[in-house]
């Protein structure tokens, strides 16, 4: 029985490349790869003489089973991207639920993204985010996915492609407000750039400046004061009598719905005890 790895490789700089990795591809029998041009480029620039084969979105189903076959025989199969991680936003994902499918061993090695890259770059809160890929292209299929991570606290982040750049940016402004934002171009590239600012300050740069090359967007996830001013503006207009009673139709009793108004008002419990209408 072979082994199948999944190896990242570099982003933008060759000198990103890990020895692990380097030692995965000088060993394996076979590479499995997104564009075997862009493999081969990286293969020969490391000195390294390998069979490859074709491996992309468009023929992962049926190649993910003849990969497995191939490991069964006893080939060492490597997988990887054009850049970073195979299974993040390119193939990987249907090999590995192969593998545990048929209980053939394989491997993930760690080594480049953008993700973290762009993530330590941004200066937004790194403790918690939400990755959400590329947007589908139709508003029809887009707005769905926003309007589920619209309300959260994480920093979400996106990849982009040039041509679309503004696009995207102006949907975000719109569907989220104009929120803190960072563009993160060409990373560990020549032309590597970091642009910090609020949504619509990104919009306006782009509109005078061409985009090109690989984006990620990072977007502020919505902030405690966001938040509270939203929840703020559901009972504003509401007695309190009729705040208590809200929430005791969401499910709460009346304790509890007595102690998250108290919360929410800023009153005493006692005070709020007074208005209860049930």
């Amino acid at each position: 029985m072979g082994k199948i790895y999944l190896v990242p490789t570099p982003i933008g700089n060759l000198k990103d490349i890990t020895l692990r990795a380097l030692e995965v591809l000088e060993n394996c029998d076979l590479v499995a790869a997104e564009d075997t041009r862009q493999s081969l480029k990286l293969l020969n620039h490391f000195n390294i003489k390998k069979p490859l084969v074709s491996y992309h979105k468009y023929n992962e189903g049926t190649k993910a089973e003849e990969l497995i076959r191939k490991a069964q025989e006893g080939y060492n199969i490597a997988v990887v991207s054009d850049a970073g991680s195979p299974g993040i936003s390119d193939p990987g994902e249907v090999i590995v639920k192969r593998c545990i499918e048929e209980n053939v061993d394989f491997e993930v090695l760690p080594g480049a993204t953008a993700i973290i890259t762009a993530l330590v770059y941004s200066g937004l809160d790194t403790t918690k985010f939400l990755f959400r890929g590329f947007l589908p292209r139709e508003n029809k299929e887009r707005i769905p996915v926003i309007d589920e991570v619209k309300n959260s606290k994480e920093t979400l982040v996106f990849y982009e492609a040039p041509h679309r750049l503004i696009v995207t940016l102006t949907f975000l402004r719109e569907h989220l407000g104009n929120r803190r934002a960072v563009v993160a171009r060409e990373l560990t590239k020549l032309h590597e750039e970091i642009i910090r600012g609020t949504l619509e300050e990104i919009i306006n740069h782009y509109e005078t400046l061409e985009p090109r090359g690989e984006y990620v967007l990072l977007i502020e996830g919505k902030t405690l004061e966001e938040i509270k001013a939203e929840q703020e503006a559901v009972w504003k207009d509401l007695t309190i009598g009729e705040h208590i009673e809200r929430y005791m139709e969401e499910g709460y009793n009346k304790k509890e719905a007595i102690k998250k108004v108290a919360k929410d008002r800023g009153l005493p419990k006692s005070e709020v005890y007074k208005h209860t209408i049930l």
